[in-house]
């Protein structure tokens, strides 16, 4: 792996186990729920020269990085509702470059998107473990990746979205030895 792609993907890309076992599930909904205070616990204290400051090169602002998480989860809990509550529905995809551009990911600061991140993943977590086997097998239709996506998959490509963005945050806390 190249330099570049460390720095995109510092935890390397998300890799689906073809079968997400009951422990490992355990874990997924583990990280996604104590995500909201350990981003906290790591941003909380930035100046905004720091929150503005490219994670990468050709990236985003670590305080674009905070609202996109706030955007990407808000969207993924709609999209666990629908699947719980439709048959296969196809999700709207969004361009997550182009809201990450508009004025409250670029300006604004980021306790209401830390904020946000608490509350919504306390109500995600509560759905995630609520739910029986049958319902983990629900699905929705990402028209993008033109497949269907289960509620199982779907909590471990978020438990990586999580750790993948907090390593983002972390490595350039380290690069820069804030």
């Amino acid at each position: 792996m190249d330099k570049l792609e460390q720095k995109k993907y510092p935890i390397g890309q998300f890799q689906c186990p073809e079968k997400i076992s009951d422990p490992e599930l355990d874990q997924f909904i583990r990280t996604i729920k104590e995500f909201p205070s350990k981003l906290k616990h790591l941003v909380e204290n930035w100046t905004d020269e720091q929150l503005d400051t490219q994670y990468r090169e050709g990236g985003w602002k670590v305080r674009q990085l905070i609202n996109h998480l706030a955007d990407s989860h808000m969207n993924s809990f709609i999209r666990f509702k629908l699947a719980l509550t439709e048959e296969n529905p196809t999700i709207k995809p969004y361009d997550e470059a182009k809201w990450a551009e508009l004025q409250d990911s670029f300006n604004i600061e980021i306790k209401p998107a830390l904020q946000i991140l608490k509350g919504l993943h306390k109500r995600w977590v509560y759905e995630m473990k609520c739910l029986t086997n049958k319902e983990l097998q629900s699905t929705f239709h990402h028209p993008e990746q033109n497949k269907n996506i289960t509620l199982r998959e779907s909590i471990g490509f978020y438990s990586w979205h999580c750790d993948h963005h907090f390593a983002h945050i972390i490595n350039l806390k380290i690069e820069k030895g804030w």
